[in-house]
């Protein structure tokens, strides 16, 4: 069983920072990936970014530039660097673990992923 845990949320204005923690109780998985995912009021959950035990990364298009997802090392807490952050961004931001298929990128869907974390909240003023 993996449990995570974010932190880190917090009210901004636009155009701030803010930097997500995720820390997981185990790493079961030797070829993993992370993902951070976020759900806004009324809309369903879509990815940020993901990353995997080789440090591949992937970004959503609404965040490229912006964001940066990033682990020290393998098994280490995973982060979410938000730069230039806009009001659109806010949302409850999620931390993801899962198996990773050899040889295949992160999924970028919600589903593909069996561990979540409770969540934090993110909130960008205009």
């Amino acid at each position: 069983q993996v449990q995570l845990v974010e932190s880190g949320g917090g009210a901004v204005q636009a155009g701030g920072s803010l930097r997500l923690s995720c820390a997981a109780s185990a790493y079961p998985y030797s070829i993993y990936c992370m993902g951070w995912f976020r759900q806004a009021p009324g809309k369903e959950r879509e990815v940020v970014a993901t990353i995997d035990n080789d440090g591949s990364t992937r970004y959503a298009d609404s965040v490229k530039g912006r964001f940066t997802i990033s682990q020290d090392n393998t098994k280490n807490p995973l982060y979410l660097q938000m730069n230039g952050l806009k009001p659109e961004d806010t949302a409850m931001y999620y931390c993801a673990y899962n198996r990773r298929t050899w040889g295949v990128l992160c999924p970028m869907v919600p589903d593909r992923f069996g561990y979540w974390g409770q969540g934090t909240q993110v909130t960008v003023s205009s």
